[in-house]
């Protein structure tokens, strides 16, 4: 099976189970009047969104390169998981604000009706589901190397973080009288500022690698170190690294000695592409740049 078709069947796995899951959680969040269980079935929704957009952008992802992009289409796999950074941080604000307009009402006097059992019943089954989802959707993420998918297995657990905020609220409400039915919403804040902070997360990323952001420093580290494992080359140079979707861009200068013939220049630089490529996958985009110094 294809990379591709391989993050095809895990997203629509995640999908299946989230249209399931926000269907079940809007339908207990309305019948069990419960503020944290709609809450976390507006974070199932953005869910189920951000698995469309996997879908679309990976499929356009790994277009090969063509004219009009002449180190492919990687970075629109990038432009995914910045998006499904976007959409978390939007339901969370919602979620937060939300919640906030409850507690006011309730600092305000109001009375906040108490959630029913099903919102619970709710709550723990999403724990199971998004959890089971998150370890199957990140271990293929890590497999293919697809950031997508990753951030995507993220907001599977996210999910699965809410559903837990959300049982606490609802059980507390529930369990100890209408006197503290203000754990609900309560709840559903902190569900919010966990969903930020995900968010926020999702966002570095993926702004990093859009801005051209350097590889960390012991992977360069690792680079030249590979590089100087050549003993007839000298002094690596103007390191040069960057992630484009899936893959890694890296650019180096290197010396040798001047007076060797220039075909075996030229293997040790296609040696060196091939040892990095080895170490960093075969879609690793390799230049070495040769200097001639007098032996």
């Amino acid at each position: 099976m294809t990379r591709e078709k391989e993050i095809y069947k895990v997203t629509l796995v995640g999908s299946a189970g989230n249209v399931v899951l926000l269907t079940f959680k809007f339908i207990a969040g309305t019948l069990g009047h419960s503020a944290a269980m709609m809450a976390d079935a507006v974070h199932s929704l953005s869910d189920f969104l951000t698995d469309v957009m996997v879908l679309v952008f990976v499929h356009i992802s790994v277009k090969s390169q063509d004219e009009s992009h002449d180190y492919g289409h990687g970075k629109f796999e990038t432009i995914a998981s910045f998006l499904i950074g976007l959409a978390l941080l939007g339901a969370a604000t919602g979620i937060i604000i939300s919640g906030g307009t409850k507690f006011a009402a309730w600092i305000g006097g109001e009375q906040l009706q108490s959630p029913a059992p099903l919102a619970l019943w709710a709550a723990l089954l999403s724990i199971v589901v998004k959890e089971v989802l998150y370890q199957y959707t990140v271990r293929r993420g890590r497999a293919l190397d697809s950031q997508a998918m990753i951030a995507n297995a993220w907001h599977h657990r996210s999910d699965a973080l809410s559903s837990i905020g959300a049982a606490v609220g609802i059980g507390g409400a529930i369990l100890l009288g209408s006197r503290w039915t203000v754990l609900d919403p309560l709840a559903s804040i902190v569900v919010g500022l966990m969903l930020v902070k995900v968010a926020a997360d999702l966002l570095k990323t993926s702004v990093g690698d859009l801005t051209e952001q350097s590889l960390p420093a012991d992977v360069e580290n690792e680079i030249i170190r590979l590089i100087e494992s050549f003993s007839d080359v000298r002094q690596p140079h103007n390191l040069r690294t960057r992630r484009i979707g899936n893959r890694i861009a890296i650019e180096a200068h290197v010396r040798m000695d001047g007076n060797l013939p220039l075909h075996i220049v030229h293997d040790r630089a296609t040696a060196i592409e091939q040892a990095l490529k080895q170490r960093f996958g075969p879609q690793t985009h390799v230049s070495i740049h040769m200097e001639p110094v007098k032996g």
